[in-house]
This record gives C-alpha cells, sequence and structure tokens, in this order.
C-alpha cells in the first residue's frame, strides 16, 4: 500500500511546509479522528479541518498563507467560475452608477433612460477584457519566468487560485450603496486588497518568494491599465466621429 501511494500523486499539501501528502487525518473507530502530522516539518498537515469556517474566511482575509493553502489545495471548492461572473457584476455596477451619477436630464421620457441597460452590459464587458487581459500579463510574466521558479507551472491552479483570491472585489457593492466623501479612497484600498490577495494565490501555486508574486502582480496590472487607457481612448474616438457625422 505504501508502494502505491509513493507512485499516486499526493491530493494534499501541509499549510505550513507545502509539503506533499495524502491525507489530513485518519479514522479510528468509535468516530475518533487524529489529525495527520506531516513528515517535513513535523506539524498538522492541516489544522483548519478542525476550525470553523468563519475563523477560515477571517484568515483569509488577513492573507495568511496557511488559509490560502486550505483552501485551495485541501478543500473541493469550485465555485471560482461563478465568483468570477459575480465580482465581474460588481466591478460593472461600479462603473455604471458612476456613468449614471454624472448623467443628468430632466426629460423621463428621454433616449438615455433606454439605453442604460446596454451601458451596464458595456461596462461588463469592459470588466471582463481588463480581468482577460491582467490574468493573461500575469501568466506570461510566470511562464517567462520559470527558471525562477521552485514548482512546473500549472495554468489551470493557477488561474483557479486567481480566480478565487479576486473575492475583495465583492467589497465594491456595500462601498457604492454607502456612498460617501471617502468612497475613491475605499476603491483605491479595495483594489489593493485585491492585488495583494493575487499576490499570495501565485506564492502558494508556485511556492515561490514575495518578490517574484508581487512583480508578477505588477505586471498584470500594468497590462491591465493600459488595456483600460486604450479602452477609453477608443471610446472617445468613436464618440467624436459619431459626433461630427
Amino acid at each position: 500500500m505504501a508502494r502505491a501511494q509513493a507512485q499516486a500523486q499526493a491530493p494534499y499539501r501541509c499549510i505550513e511546509c507545502n509539503s506533499e501528502a495524502y491525507e489530513l487525518h485518519r479514522d479510528y473507530s468509535n468516530g475518533i479522528l487524529k489529525i495527520t502530522i506531516c513528515d517535513s516539518c513535523q506539524k498538522p498537515v492541516d489544522k483548519y479541518i478542525e476550525y470553523d469556517p468563519v475563523i477560515i474566511l477571517i484568515d483569509a482575509i488577513l492573507c495568511k498563507i496557511q488559509a490560502f493553502r486550505h483552501i485551495i489545495f485541501n478543500t473541493k471548492i469550485n465555485i471560482h467560475g461563478k465568483l468570477c461572473v459575480f465580482c465581474l457584476l460588481c466591478e460593472a455596477y461600479l462603473r455604471w452608477s458612476q456613468i449614471q451619477g454624472t448623467e443628468q436630464s430632466s426629460d423621463p421620457a428621454d433616449i438615455i433612460r433606454y439605453t442604460k441597460e446596454w451601458d451596464f452590459y458595456g461596462m461588463f464587458g469592459l470588466a471582463a477584457l481588463e480581468l482577460g487581459v491582467f490574468l493573461g500579463g500575469v501568466l506570461a510574466f510566470l511562464w517567462l519566468a520559470q527558471g525562477f521558479l521552485k514548482s512546473s507551472l500549472e495554468l489551470p491552479m493557477l488561474l483557479k487560485a486567481l480566480l478565487l483570491s479576486s473575492y475583495g472585489k465583492l467589497l465594491l457593492i456595500p462601498a457604492v450603496i454607502w456612498e460617501h466623501d471617502y468612497s475613491p479612497l475605499c476603491f483605491s484600498l479595495i483594489k489593493l486588497f485585491v492585488l495583494t490577495s493575487n499576490s499570495q494565490a501565485i506564492r502558494v501555486i508556485l511556492n515561490c518568494s514575495r518578490r517574484l508574486s508581487l512583480l508578477a502582480v505588477f505586471v498584470g496590472l500594468m497590462f491591465e491599465t493600459c488595456a483600460a487607457v486604450a479602452s477609453q481612448r477608443l471610446q472617445s474616438s468613436m464618440l467624436d466621429v459619431l459626433l461630427f457625422q
């Protein structure tokens, strides 16, 4: 049995040292469970299996690398796709609300009232485009920096981790609802929190240094900023053409 385990890929990871593990706990008779001890660091492989989900969420918000390893490697969470769509909806709603706040019309039958829904769809597409460019920039940089990585580049796992670590964008909705004078500062802090979580997710997946993960996120942010500026200029050019026709 030990030989079969050695040949099979370990399905879990130690949250302390990132070593591979074949089990998180052992189930003895009479319902007695014993947490598995890591062979490398002599610590519990995953202490979070005994923790309340609220505590795990708090540690994830604090960007603790152990909590990230537990969520990414030792759980079967497959909500990254739905979470990505919901985060894009939050970001699209933020941009859409800012556009509507600058538009004023005294005529209730104004045609702008009927185009607001299409404006929201446009903001959703723009947010999706910028997210795709950000992810593409991060992956391209890490692909070029494979010589500095301690582990192989697993694109599906890395994409899943990056999408899961973008959960901070959900804070955009309460920031819009409770609008106040410090809203721009709140949006900037939320963006910084999301980028920090993305950096931590890269460290967890690739087991790389903090400097390399921060650099990867910075490159992705540069690509995203360039895409946003290019899209704004394209919109302005198209608007000028329509006005002068």
